[in-house]
């Protein structure tokens, strides 16, 4: 059974079919948690170099000796800010277009819309072994080619910034998971900054007007859901 866990902002755990993976472990300190907290995984994956995205995922790294994905350039950075290189996939990162399989998942690297100061930003898309299907979009704004993405990686899962500011706000990101054609969508990146959304419910109110089949998650950090809770792809 698929367990889809949040720890605020855009850090996010994802288990199922006997592997499991970390994105952005970025732990903010309003949520409490501690780098504990995440648990064993076999693959942390980051999605540009920012600090809120970063977080804990060196030290993680390092103490679990857990494999990091992210793109060339980036994990060159992390390199020298004290990932061992041998914790690095491939020892240099991936690139977009790129796929990686770690203990059975394959996480393929697209592009996304933001700034980096090392590479450029990234998302992924992630296939777990049984088959669950998730989009982690990282910081982004919206682009066109998302309905592209979609067709080739039919999604059941979609992880989609809403807080503005930094990234698309409620009503882009409502749009966003119209083109990605998810059955179901987990907010993330809001509240966890004052010049970020505080609330969800701005984009809860546009998703029932711009794809109302699309079930939305309120999740609260730490909060964990089950595949059995999501609704199937193409149901």
């Amino acid at each position: 059974m698929d367990t889809i866990t949040w720890f605020g902002h855009s850090a996010f755990k994802i288990d199922g079919g006997g592997a499991s993976v970390i994105i952005d472990p970025f732990l903010a300190p309003s949520t409490g948690l501690k780098p504990a907290d995440l648990g064993k995984a076999d693959l942390v994956l980051v999605t540009h170099d920012h600090g809120d995205h970063v977080g804990c995922a060196i030290e993680y790294c390092r103490e679990t000796q857990t494999p990091l994905g992210c793109v060339v350039g980036t994990a060159q950075a992390l390199v020298e800010r004290g990932l061992p290189q041998n914790l690095t996939l491939s020892s240099m990162g991936f690139n977009i277009g790129g796929t990686v399989e770690v203990a059975g998942m394959k996480a393929t690297m697209a592009q996304a819309f933001h700034s980096s100061d090392t590479a450029v930003p990234v998302s992924y898309i992630v296939t777990m072994p049984d088959g669950l299907r998730f989009y982690h979009a990282g910081d982004t704004g919206i682009f066109q080619s998302m309905e592209l993405l979609a067709k080739l990686y039919p999604l059941d899962l979609a992880l989609l910034p809403i807080g503005g500011f930094f990234t698309m706000d409620a009503f882009q990101a409502a749009h966003a998971a119209k083109m990605l054609d998810a059955p179901n969508v987990i907010p993330m990146h809001w509240g966890t900054f004052p010049v970020l959304a505080q609330s969800p419910d701005e984009f809860f109110g546009y998703m029932k007007e711009i794809c109302p089949a699309t079930q939305c998650l309120r999740m609260a950090p730490g909060q964990s859901v089950e595949m059995e809770h999501l609704k199937k792809r193409n149901q």
